[in-house]
């Protein structure tokens, strides 16, 4: 049988000053900022031995200077890791398209140069020769963003974790200056902030909410049909498990504004973009 305290007990320790409310409620915080928020958890990832399953869904959204809609396109893609040489692999990757503003996205054409697609996550993901079974289409540099925009998000969850403090902005000292994207262009960052703002709960676990945005940052891109250079801000949230530090959430969002030469046509054009990202888990 349950025993509770006899409330007369009770009444004599909160008198005495053996047993205070208050004192409990400053020990439970102090115990919450201890446990939760002086640092995120250290060490390697933990996948505690099962395959990490998401799905990345991306959708773009075009309009002209003065804001009239001119197009817009979604890219999803089912994403694995966790396989024991620290590989990962793409999946069921589709893109439509689609010029009603208002209208639901039609069945997309499966990219299947995609299908079991893996790779183990590293700078050499920007090199020409991780795609040589792409085809040559404009369309496929939205397959390569899914991979880019993947590893990003994971390298703002886990690479930098120790170096994170709560509520303090911290900036990415080496990502700096202008980069080669796989023979298609390139991408200069002018600096990328991070921020542990918090932690939550999310699919039944604590998280750590580290935020991120990297503002002012230039592109150019050159392939056989089109040539592009502007400019592009991005930023987004992801949510950690406390426990093994695995991705639970995440989101980004974009805002780029490009100059676009086609060839065959005289004149160039402008066109902003709105990208909104999210990773969800799957089963």
């Amino acid at each position: 049988m349950k025993k509770t305290m006899n409330p007369l007990i009770i009444c004599i320790l909160i008198i005495s000053g053996l047993l205070s409310p208050f004192n409990c409620h400053g020990q439970s915080k102090n115990a919450l900022i201890r446990n939760y928020l002086t640092k995120l958890p250290q060490g390697e990832v933990n996948d505690e031995g099962t395959l990490q399953k998401y799905r990345m869904t991306a959708v773009y959204t075009n309009r002209d200077l003065y804001g009239n809609f001119t197009g817009k396109t979604k890219v999803i893609g089912d994403y694995t890791s966790g396989f024991e040489n620290g590989s990962v692999s793409w999946n069921n990757v589709y893109i439509s398209n689609s010029n009603k503003l208002t209208e639901p996205f039609p069945g997309g054409i499966k990219q299947e140069y995609m299908e079991d697609f893996k790779y183990f996550p590293s700078k050499q993901m920007l090199e020409e020769d991780a795609f040589k079974t792409f085809p040559a289409s404009v369309e496929n540099v939205f397959v390569r963003n899914l991979i880019w925009d993947m590893m990003s998000i994971e390298m703002f969850a886990w690479n930098y974790s120790d170096s994170l403090i709560l509520n303090k902005k911290y900036v990415i000292p080496e990502i700096k200056d202008e980069f080669i994207m796989a023979d298609i262009g390139t991408y200069e960052h002018s600096g990328i902030q991070l921020c542990w703002t918090g932690i939550s709960v999310l699919n039944e676990e604590f998280c750590g909410v580290i935020e991120y945005r990297a503002i002012d940052n230039k592109i150019k891109l050159k392939m056989d049909q089109i040539n592009t250079r502007g400019t592009e801000q991005y930023w987004g949230t992801t949510w950690i498990s406390l426990e093994n530090k695995q991705i639970e959430y995440a989101e980004m969002f974009s805002g780029t504004i490009q100059e676009i030469e086609i060839k065959g046509l005289n004149d160039k054009f402008l066109v902003k973009t709105i990208r909104e990202l999210w990773v969800e888990r799957i089963n």
